[in-house]
């Protein structure tokens, strides 16, 4: 790990009881959800992370607790270094503090994390769906959604397939 990132996890292990590992070069700092937005804010006014350049999650189903974690990849373009930030998010209630206040890009992908993910943002301005129709049942991106894809048709298969699928009728 360079050295200049080992004193900032350092930091964010005494100040918010951070986690951390490292895989393959990039450091993945575990933090509490109460704690994101402090430590952002600490990343991007002390040590020049000002950019979030990537917002994302990940489902582990069908493990509960977390199921999820929301992740927060931070560049600092004067240093030349990045770090990303991962919230472990409870299956059950899915619910993070926003991040808008301290990143206005967090707007828009906060919003397709509760729209793929289904997790919520505490405290976003506008917590709409974004990709998908109002009405739409479920979040895609789960582990847990259905698939529903249709089973391609080949010559060794065509009648069987044929007989199952919905023709319009007359």
């Amino acid at each position: 790990m360079d050295t200049r990132l080992e004193k900032i996890v350092k930091v964010l292990q005494e100040k918010a009881g951070a986690t951390y590992e490292e895989f393959r070069g990039e450091v993945h700092v575990f933090i509490n959800a109460r704690q994101i937005a402090d430590a952002l804010t600490f990343l991007r006014d002390e040590h020049q992370f000002s950019l979030l350049s990537a917002m994302t999650a990940v489902d582990y189903w069908p493990q509960e607790n977390p199921r999820f974690h929301v992740i927060y990849q931070l560049t600092s373009l004067t240093q030349n270094l990045s770090i990303q930030l991962r919230v472990p998010v409870n299956g059950s209630q899915p619910k993070v503090p926003t991040v808008t206040r301290v990143f206005e890009a967090a707007n828009w992908r906060e919003r397709e994390i509760l729209d793929m993910f289904g997790i919520e943002f505490e405290g976003h301005p506008d917590p709409r769906r974004i990709l998908m129709p109002e009405d739409w049942d479920g979040h895609p991106l789960r582990k847990d959604y259905p698939l529903g894809y249709e089973e391609p048709q080949f010559t060794f298969n065509f009648e069987e397939i044929d007989v199952r699928k919905p023709y319009a009728k007359e």
